[in-house]
């Protein structure tokens, strides 16, 4: 990232999860970005902390090596950076940052090679989480890895990320039908892929 904006990472609890955006986070996502346009490194630092988490798992999943996702996400909050006085409120602040990751991601991936497999690479986590949710959650990691990069986008996006099929259009330039078919689709290779990956566990034990 070509700046002299530094970032120290904070863990924000509000980024996380699959909530759903309203209106209260996008005026202050609003009013950040106006501060931002201002030439406010302060509010970009802030932005950046509330939106590091979900970039960072969403990331992470389509590039499969964290250092790369971080990469990414100084790239974008650049971009914001350069660009805030170019915001016309078309739509969430939310989803034109996440249509600009998008779009840097798909970009990186043009031009680096990534390993078929997640497991390992995640964001740091905190100790204690139970065996069970870690096998869990790596079962799921290698069935997304199975997904075709538009699908498992797709499926990111309204599933863990929270945003509708409309601003997964608005993010990824492309139909809304076609969101929807993506998801759908994403949903039932998942069905499939999990069991197997599950029996293989199973049998390497």
């Amino acid at each position: 990232m070509h700046s002299t904006v530094n970032f120290v990472h904070r863990s924000d609890p509000e980024s996380g999860g699959r909530v759903r955006l309203g209106a209260e986070d996008d005026a202050r996502d609003l009013a950040l970005l106006e501060r931002i346009a201002a030439g406010d490194r302060y509010a970009l630092q802030e932005l950046y902390i509330r939106y590091h988490r979900r970039l960072a798992r969403f990331l992470t999943r389509l590039t499969h090596r964290y250092e790369l996702a971080e990469e990414i996400i100084n790239d974008t909050l650049w971009i914001v950076w350069q660009n805030a006085t170019e915001f016309r409120g078309a739509s969430q602040v939310s989803t034109w940052i996440v249509g600009i990751a998008h779009r840097r991601a798909l970009a990186t991936l043009r031009h680096v090679s990534v390993r078929p497999s997640l497991i390992g690479d995640d964001p740091p986590r905190e100790a204690g989480d139970p065996a069970h949710e870690v096998e869990l959650r790596q079962l799921l990691e290698r069935a997304l890895a199975e997904l075709p990069i538009e699908q498992r986008i797709a499926f990111e996006l309204t599933c863990f990320l929270g945003h509708s099929c409309e601003e997964v259009a608005s993010i990824t330039n492309c139909r809304i039908n076609t969101v929807k078919t993506r998801v759908f689709h994403a949903r039932r290779k998942l069905r499939e892929l999990l069991p197997e990956l599950g029996d293989d566990a199973e049998e390497a034990r």
